[in-house]
């Protein structure tokens, strides 16, 4: 077993010496200016600017999280996720990305959204930026968090220490921090690009291989028909205890003499709640991982090349993932007993279906999903403090060579935030993740939509938006979904309708905007890059 160990760490080393060596070649090319170290000078061609972006986007929660839940409760909530997420990167890619390519060159060359978003609006005052750094700061240590605990699983797994967890999270983080701290975000989106690559094969490789193990469909229908409503898209299996009383998803699933035990018959998957799994498209247009991407691509003309690169690889992992958890549960129906556990689907079917090195290089798709993801938050977080807040509110005339060490030391913070998070206590990375994206997606999303394509759109109207969005989710989350079960639908939905009505209203009830910014409106909407 050691030398089985040893072989697939060798197989993730071997991994991480490239992205490390990545990292050093691109570090002297991307620390010259901030410009150049959160934005890449608008460089990024269409296969790096597409798959970096998925790659960030899509993080460990597609190659753990996503599996997980398909494997604990079957088709219902994995599909609509997956078909939502889906629609979401079509359209983004469709309507925001060649706006907001122009627009952020024309709002004089915004390099950070809270940057755009302030410039948008000829915000003097600075509150977009201000609120919309805050914003950011909160939810991607949150969202860094739930890379660490990936990393917790990942890590605690391959060595056989699960309850080493806590020191595997810390190891994680900072092994982020330091191959983030090197090159900022071109080396960011260069090794992203590897690490989409990675993730891809890792998730195809291991559905092909488990998928001929179980038998193919006819094996795994068989194997699946003990298990109610699991491969039904308008129903959800229901796990119970050995009295037959209905588990949440955090709680261990009855295990009766070696198989697991569901309520007969399963459960419908609502309307309403299908609707709620949809909204996950929603949160592209709020997510700055992704925007950014548009704002650093080289030209317009090269977006509709990225575009098909993107949807295509979105479209195949998603479903792809969703694939290895109802084939793991077809060949392990009793592995995995809780929904955090059943997140590790994928590592079990690695390890039995590969030897070890071959196990340790596909292994590297979760560390190659985690590190991609983790290191754009914390870029975008520490871009966010130094260059929005920093620079932009509290020392105008800071010097570049002082905007990045203030990036540095944020970086570091949002790492020892992002580590609290992990040990908190919830160690399912899909829930950790919804939260966050909730966040991001209702207090960025609709401003982006009506700033990029509603002229009439006012400050005061943007800042009700940005706020409304971003408390609601916590309000929802917190208190309203647990008032009544109608109530429990995804944050996310009622936090972005919400924030679009506040939007709409508030910017009929105030002052037009000024000719400066109209014109630029026109200037965006028909400018090539």
């Amino acid at each position: 077993m050691m030398t089985e160990t040893w072989h697939t760490l060798f197989g993730m080393g071997a991994y991480l010496l490239v992205m490390i060596a990545i990292g050093l070649w691109y570090a002297r090319r991307s620390n010259n200016n901030p410009e150049e170290y959160f934005l890449g000078n608008r460089g990024l061609g269409p296969w790096v600017a597409a798959m970096s972006a998925e790659a960030s986007d899509m993080s460990g929660w597609l190659l753990m999280g996503l599996p997980g839940v398909a494997y604990f409760t079957g088709c219902g909530e994995a599909f609509w996720t997956a078909v939502g997420l889906a629609l979401g990167t079509w359209i983004n890619w469709k309507i925001v990305a060649k706006r907001l390519r122009t627009y952020s060159q024309v709002a004089h060359n915004a390099i950070t959204l809270p940057d755009f978003f302030s410039k948008r609006f000829h915000d003097k005052r600075r509150i977009l930026m201000t609120l919309a750094a805050l914003i950011i700061l909160v939810f991607f240590s949150i969202y860094a968090g739930s890379q660490f605990v990936t990393f917790g699983k990942l890590f605690g797994y391959v060595f056989g220490a699960e309850q080493y967890y806590s020191v595997m999270v810390i190891f994680g983080a900072i092994l982020v921090l330091a191959y983030t701290l090197l090159g900022g975000f071109l080396a960011e989106s260069m090794t992203d690009l590897i690490q989409g690559i990675m993730m891809f094969c890792a998730i195809t490789l291991v559905l092909g291989v488990g998928f001929f193990h179980a038998g193919g469909f006819a094996g795994i229908g068989e194997n699946l028909k003990s298990f109610p409503r699991f491969t039904d898209i308008f129903g959800i299996a229901v796990p119970v205890d050995a009295s037959g009383a209905v588990l949440s998803g955090d709680h261990l699933q009855g295990v009766v003499q070696g198989k697991p035990q569901f309520l007969p018959g399963g459960a419908d998957y609502s309307f309403l709640q299908i609707l709620s799994c949809l909204a996950w498209g929603l949160g592209y247009f709020g997510m700055p991982q992704v925007l950014l991407r548009f704002m650093a691509i080289k030209s317009t003309a090269k977006i509709r090349k990225s575009r098909i690169i993107a949807v295509v690889w979105c479209v195949i992992s998603l479903f792809v993932a969703v694939g290895i958890g109802l084939v793991g549960r077809a060949i392990f129906p009793a592995l995995l007993t809780s929904a955090a556990n059943s997140e590790t689907i994928f590592l079990y079917m690695t390890r039995d279906f590969f030897p070890p090195l071959l196990a340790g290089l596909v292994i590297s798709g979760i560390l190659a999903a985690s590190m991609s993801s983790s290191d754009s938050y914390m870029l975008i977080a520490s871009s966010a403090l130094a260059n929005d807040l920093f620079k932009g509110l509290l020392k105008k005339d800071a010097g570049e060579a002082l905007v990045m060490w203030v990036a540095r030391i944020t970086m570091l913070l949002v790492m020892v935030f992002g580590v609290v998070v992990a040990l908190s206590g919830n160690q399912s990375i899909f829930r950790i993740v919804s939260y966050a994206w909730a966040g991001l997606g209702a207090a960025f999303g609709p401003l982006m939509l009506f700033a990029l394509f509603w002229k009439r759109t006012t400050l005061p109207a943007a800042i009700a938006g940005m706020l409304s969005g971003g408390l609601l989710v916590i309000l929802w989350k917190e208190v309203i979904s647990k008032i009544h079960p109608a109530l429990g639908v995804y944050e996310l939905l009622p936090s972005f309708i919400l924030s679009c009505l506040l939007i709409f209203v508030v910017s009929l009830l105030t002052k037009a905007p000024s000719e400066a910014i109209l014109k630029e409106f026109e200037t965006a909407r028909t400018a090539e890059f």
